[in-house]
């Protein structure tokens, strides 16, 4: 890596080789000295990171720049086999206002009725609704009262209908809406006096319904018997502490959950990835390389590691890795999703004729450098690692190319994952465990629902109700 005219890397080199020749140096000096140079190292590898060499957003890279869009060569607007979304005329409107002609400004003459032309102003009117129950009451001869039964759940003098619930619950967990604004929303737009309370009871009901219900549990054996699967996990914050929020998805299921903990510990406490028997997809974190099941590592993040090592590093052999991936990754798409073996066999060839221009360009530290007494693995640097890892996991790195169901990266676990960082950028933190809890069993349930196709708010409201969507009884 270079900062100017200054060649960092060989600097840091040249440093090294020198304090290793110096032999008058006293013990203690030529320590701090070391310490320096593996600071300054690492500040340096630091520097060079942004979205494209490694797994920082976009939102960090300094100066950033758009890139405009290539032209496609096709005119705007949708495309032949597009499914429009124009809004089409409803058959029976809501109200009917018939316009009269003023015969006075017509000429003389006879006219006779030609029936009526119509256009249509689709609105909303946000409207309070109270519902009154009047239960009857009988009084014996001898002053019992008798009270006919109210419909199941309304419990209360005044209370909260279902769809309000529902509704509420949306903004709060769909739309991740501050509490305070969701407030300010029911009394200015609905003149609804709701507080704060009430809507964190809506959300304890909600994740309460998603368990008692057995949604939870439909999810969670589903994504067990998926043929794979992805999972990710990223950091929050739960009352100021660190935390990491977990997640197992596939295409048609969800599933959340918070732990103090990263690795195993949390994989237990998931209950979905330790009996998991199919492919599972993710960044070579390590804890999942221990469960038992197959594995395909994301690509994505192969890509970006390996423009690190050309940016920085100047390895041409990440450069040629790179394209090749890309390669195979196109060849299976034509393909429609898995290459035949002997074609598999051409690129696994070239995959390991690229790692071994690269053990030439990027060679394993020599053992000569061994310290008397030292032991253990010789460090490597970012790119020997890389290169070796890609040769150790090779059959994981490519499983991708015959396997139709494996995908190429792991996009789908970490796009699920993506909104929850919207929630904390918005409000900082969970302020407590069961609040994330919360917060997860229904992102959870709502995603689950979306992917195949019921809405959030056809969800919720069922939810309410005590009515699961028939996806999960399928």
């Amino acid at each position: 890596m270079g900062l100017g005219d200054i060649n960092i890397t060989e600097a840091l080199e040249q440093a090294r080789r020198e304090l290793g020749e110096a032999s008058d140096l006293p013990p203690s000096l030529k320590t701090s000295m070391e310490l320096l140079i593996l600071i300054v190292s690492l500040l340096t590898d630091r520097l060079g990171l942004n979205s494209r060499n490694s797994s920082k957003p976009p939102s960090t890279d300094p100066n950033r720049e758009r890139k405009p869009r290539g032209k496609s060569g096709r005119k705007t607007g949708g495309q032949p086999g597009h499914v429009g979304k124009t809004l089409e005329p409803f058959d029976e409107p809501d109200d009917v206002q018939e316009i009269r002609i003023d015969r006075r400004t017509l000429p003389r003459g006879e006219y006779r009725d030609g029936g009526y032309e119509s256009r249509q102003v689709v609105d909303i009117d946000i409207s309070l609704r109270v519902t009154e129950y009047r239960a009857q009451v009988l009084i014996d001869a001898s002053g019992g009262r008798f009270i006919a039964e109210f419909p199941a759940g309304v419990s209360r003098p005044v209370q909260y209908g279902n769809s309000i619930k529902a509704h509420a619950v949306y903004l709060s967990q769909f739309q991740l809406l501050p509490y305070r604004r969701i407030v300010d929303y029911f009394n200015d737009q609905l003149g609804i006096p709701l507080s704060e309370g009430s809507l964190c009871n809506f959300n304890q009901e909600a994740a309460r319904l998603i368990d008692s219900t057995g949604a939870s549990d439909i999810i969670k054996q589903r994504l067990r018997d998926s043929a794979v699967l992805h999972a990710d996990e990223t950091g929050i914050n739960i009352g100021g502490q660190r935390h990491w929020l977990h997640v197992a998805s596939s295409p048609q299921w969800t599933w959340f959950y918070p732990h103090r903990q990263r690795g195993g510990e949390a994989m237990v406490a998931g209950d979905i990835l330790p009996s998991f028997t199919g492919t599972l997809c993710h960044d070579h974190w390590k804890p999942y390389l221990a469960l038992l099941c197959q594995h395909a590592l994301c690509n994505a993040h192969h890509l970006r590691e390996l423009e690190w090592a050309r940016e920085q590093d100047g390895q041409r052999w990440a450069e040629a890795m790179q394209a090749l991936l890309l390669a195979i990754n196109q060849a299976v798409k034509d393909a429609g999703g898995a290459l035949p073996a002997r074609e598999a066999d051409v690129h696994r060839k070239a995959y390991r004729e690229i790692l071994a221009q690269g053990d030439i360009e990027c060679p394993p530290p020599d053992e000569s450098d061994r310290k008397p007494g030292q032991r253990g693995r010789l460090k490597r640097s970012k790119s020997r690692n890389l290169l070796e890892r890609l040769r150790e996991y090779e059959a994981d790195v490519l499983r991708f190319m015959e396997e139709e169901a494996v995908p190429f990266t792991n996009n789908l676990g970490e796009n699920d994952i993506r909104m929850t960082k919207v929630q904390q950028k918005i409000s900082g933190c969970f302020r407590s465990m069961r609040g994330a809890e919360i917060f997860c069993s229904v992102r959870s349930y709502i995603s689950s629902c979306r992917k195949q196709g019921v809405s959030a708010t056809e969800a919720l409201s069922g939810l309410f109700r005590g009515t699961l969507p028939a996806i999960f009884s399928a």
